[in-house]
């Protein structure tokens, strides 16, 4: 049942062993933990909202430059189509391009976030400083993005005629 319940019999259980000792703010263990860890989880909250809008932020600056780069190389796409390429030739060009510019952004990220993650060790209640499901979700997440970032200005590019693509720029 609950515990508060019993609060009145154990107050006069105290009174009878020791009528001295003061019984006040009776409250279960479950409270107690409680309200002695309500700032830490404030802090991870606060944490894991501006992780998430890091998260938000990284991704769209990474649809950008992908989708920047990929759509600078618009005449190009246009001048292989020109020259016989198909279009999977030209979107497998186009993630090689994203790859080589994802990949060691990757590398950089995780290798700063397992070096940065030991000196916040010591705020996070509940999670590792180098959780992989974590990392592996993060590193999901922006590969998703860039494969986003980088199909569509190529279908995109590859939707027009060469002629198109090489008169426009």
């Amino acid at each position: 049942g609950d515990p508060l319940a019993y609060a009145e019999s154990v107050r006069k259980a105290m009174r009878e062993v020791a009528p001295e000792a003061p019984v006040y703010a009776v409250r279960t263990m479950e409270s107690v933990i409680g309200s002695t860890l309500a700032l830490r989880r404030f802090n991870m909250s606060l944490m894991s909202v501006f992780a998430g809008v890091a998260i938000l932020l990284a991704a769209i600056g990474l649809y950008g430059v992908i989708a920047f780069s990929v759509g600078l190389s618009r005449r190009e796409i246009g001048l292989r189509q020109a020259l016989g390429a198909n279009r999977m030739a030209i979107h497998r060009l186009m993630f090689g391009l994203a790859l080589r510019m994802i990949v060691p952004g990757i590398l950089v990220g995780l290798i700063g976030a397992l070096a940065l993650g030991r000196l916040i060790a010591s705020q996070l209640y509940g999670i590792g400083a180098a959780n992989p499901l974590l990392l592996v979700v993060v590193v999901a997440v922006l590969a998703c993005v860039a494969f986003v970032a980088c199909s569509i200005p190529s279908l995109r590019a590859t939707a027009i005629t060469p002629m198109e693509a090489l008169r426009n720029e």
